[in-house]
C-alpha cells in the first residue's frame, strides 16, 4: 500500500471518496478539476493506492489497486510571515479501511512535504459535524482556531 501523487485516470477512486464525505454531485466537473490541479505548482493531490508500497518517493507505474485515501493539499504564500502557509482542503479515507494507518500516514506525509516547501504552518477546515475526523486531526497535533469567515460568490 502506498502514498502516491493522483493522476487523472484516478477520478473513479477519488469520486467514490468525495461521495462518501457527501458531496456526491462531482461527476460533471471532477475530471476537469482534477487535470486542472495536477498542473498547478501550488497543488499537491495524494492518493492512498492498495497493492503500492509507502516509500519516500512517488511510485512510478500503472494503477495498481483501488483508492483507499485522497488529500488535497495547497500552498499558500505569506506576505507578513517569514514561513507558507499550507491548508489541506479535501482529505478523505474509505470508510472500510478508516482507523488502519492510512489517514496517519497520509497526513504526514503531508506535513512532510509541506515542511520542505518552507511552509511554518498546516491549516485544515473541517465541518463541525464529522466528530471522528475532528478527534483525528487533534491526535495529529492540530488545535482548533477560534473563526471561519467565508463570502459565497455564487449562491
Amino acid at each position: 500500500m502506498g502514498i502516491r501523487k493522483a493522476r487523472v485516470d484516478d477520478v473513479k477512486g477519488i469520486r467514490r471518496l468525495l461521495d462518501q464525505l457527501e458531496y456526491p454531485d462531482s461527476a460533471s466537473f471532477l475530471e476537469a478539476k482534477l487535470e486542472k490541479m495536477l498542473k498547478d505548482p501550488a497543488e499537491l493531490l495524494l492518493v492512498w493506492e492498495e497493492g503500492e508500497r509507502l516509500g519516500s518517493g512517488f511510485p512510478a507505474g500503472g494503477s495498481e489497486g483501488r483508492i483507499l485515501g485522497v488529500l488535497s493539499l495547497h500552498f499558500i504564500p505569506q506576505l507578513a510571515v517569514e514561513g507558507d502557509f499550507a491548508r489541506i482542503s479535501y482529505f478523505a479515507v474509505d470508510e472500510s479501511a478508516r482507523s488502519g494507518g492510512i489517514g496517519r500516514a497520509m497526513e504526514e506525509y503531508a506535513t512532510g512535504i509541506a515542511r520542505e516547501r518552507g511552509c511554518h504552518l498546516i491549516e485544515v477546515h473541517c465541518h463541525g459535524r464529522r466528530a471522528r475526523a475532528h478527534a483525528f486531526y487533534g491526535r495529529q497535533g492540530y488545535q482548533e482556531s477560534p473563526k471561519y469567515l467565508i463570502k459565497r460568490l455564487l449562491y
